[in-house]
């Protein structure tokens, strides 16, 4: 990507998806933003994360980009035959249906191994193999039993991540995986030449998101509390209630960073105390040091804490709503922020609309990756992949008046 028309760095790379809601869908967008070809096989009826309400009223549009739509009955004999033309030219086959969903439709992994020896097939799934693997998984319900929930809440009151992460990581070591299979197949010094079988799972992304807590139990003997009891590692490390009704987080993680707070506000009385000389006797002060930082800080506004911090390089952060995302300068003025159109049949309001997006968190020579297609309208693709699979005007006809195949409808 060192000059702006380079082709995107897995430009030539196919992905045939079978995949719904926010696991699959994130792994497909992170190969389709980094330029895959990504093709999303859907049921002539759609994704049903389509027309998901409330908390998944965003999911289809935001995780379905850079993607071409196929919308096909795969039931049928002849929709098998598509899929199965298309996975013979791909690269990679993602999919996170039930156990044994695509091996019924005569989509699993040795069927297509033998079709395309050189296809990688990612399954995402709620648990990897063993004792588990036949337990239906949400990511709300491996948050559960797998301690995030447990460290995100007060003692006795566990509580679910703001987001869907164990669905986005899942999907994201998909990606990893699916990218190591491709080195490993393609590498000019030690290249297989064969494809292989990649999984990911909810239940093992958690474990990782927890590890660092096993291990603190492992390192100290003692149970790691839940965030909101936790003992932190850092003497200033809060939320703190200011003037006008505001909240704002402000941090001091070092004894330079504690000077530095203490000279620009006059504390010199904290700043000279030898109870607070460094970062773990602040620790041990917090019952007392806190409530003091508290009623100091109270009468100043939020911007004015914000903007004093700033000025010295001190820690600090708005408690900002996710709408309030759209408007952050920051994002606006990187590019952080790409618009997009949302047809109606990828918006559970039914609607169609123009927004903003937010891109993957990385950047190459310099460059976000782009958002170079909408999130599709169900089978906006299907007339344009049947034809480069060689079939004719005719058959298409044929296939859309028997319900094989369906194109886009009226957005």
């Amino acid at each position: 990507m060192s000059t702006p028309n380079a082709p995107l760095p897995l430009a030539g790379i196919r992905v045939v998806e079978f995949t719904h809601m926010v696991m699959g869908p994130t792994c497909g967008m992170i190969l389709a933003d980094l330029g895959a070809e990504v093709i999303k096989v859907e049921p002539l009826t759609g994704d049903n994360t389509r027309q998901l309400l409330g908390s998944g009223a965003g999911f289809f549009a935001m995780f379905n980009r850079n993607k071409q739509s196929l919308a096909v009955d795969v039931k049928d004999p002849r929709g098998q035959e598509i899929v199965l033309k298309l996975v013979a030219g791909a690269d990679i086959f993602s999919e996170n249906f039930k156990a044994g969903t695509m091996a019924r439709l005569g989509f699993g992994p040795e069927a297509l191994a033998k079709l395309n020896p050189r296809l990688i097939h990612i399954s995402h799934k709620g648990f990897l193999p063993g004792p588990y693997e036949h337990r239906t998984a949400l990511d709300e319900v491996v948050q559960m039993m797998g301690g995030l929930a447990y460290m995100t809440g007060p003692p006795g009151q566990p509580l679910r991540a703001g987001s869907s992460v164990n669905d986005i990581m899942g999907g994201m070591f998909g990606a990893i995986g699916a990218l190591a299979a491709l080195h490993q197949r393609d590498n000019a010094k030690s290249g297989t030449g064969r494809g292989q079988e990649v999984q990911s799972a909810l239940f093992e992304n958690n474990v990782l998101l927890v590890a660092q807590h096993m291990m603190q139990f492992a390192v100290t003997g003692q149970p790691a509390a839940p965030m909101p009891s936790r003992i932190s590692a850092w003497a200033v490390y809060d939320v703190f209630e200011v003037a006008e009704g505001g909240q704002i987080f402000l941090a001091a993680v070092s004894d330079g960073q504690w000077q530095q707070m203490c000279g620009e506000f006059g504390f010199d009385d904290l700043a000279q105390d030898p109870r607070l000389a460094s970062n773990n006797l602040r620790v041990q002060a917090r019952s007392w040091m806190l409530p003091l930082l508290r009623e100091r800080f109270a009468p100043f506004s939020a911007a004015t804490l914000a903007e004093r911090f700033e000025r010295v390089g001190l820690p600090h952060a708005p408690i900002t709503r996710p709408q309030d995302l759209f408007d952050d300068p920051h994002l606006l003025a990187t590019g952080g922020l790409a618009p997009v159109h949302v047809p109606a049949s990828a918006s559970g309001a039914h609607k169609a609309f123009d927004t903003r997006m937010a891109l993957l968190p990385i950047s190459m020579d310099g460059e976000r990756l782009p958002i170079r297609q909408a999130p599709p309208a169900l089978g906006e693709h299907t007339a344009a992949l049947l034809h480069s699979l060689d079939y004719g005007a005719e058959a298409i006809q044929q296939l859309v008046a028997d319900g094989v195949v369906a194109g886009p409808a009226a957005d």
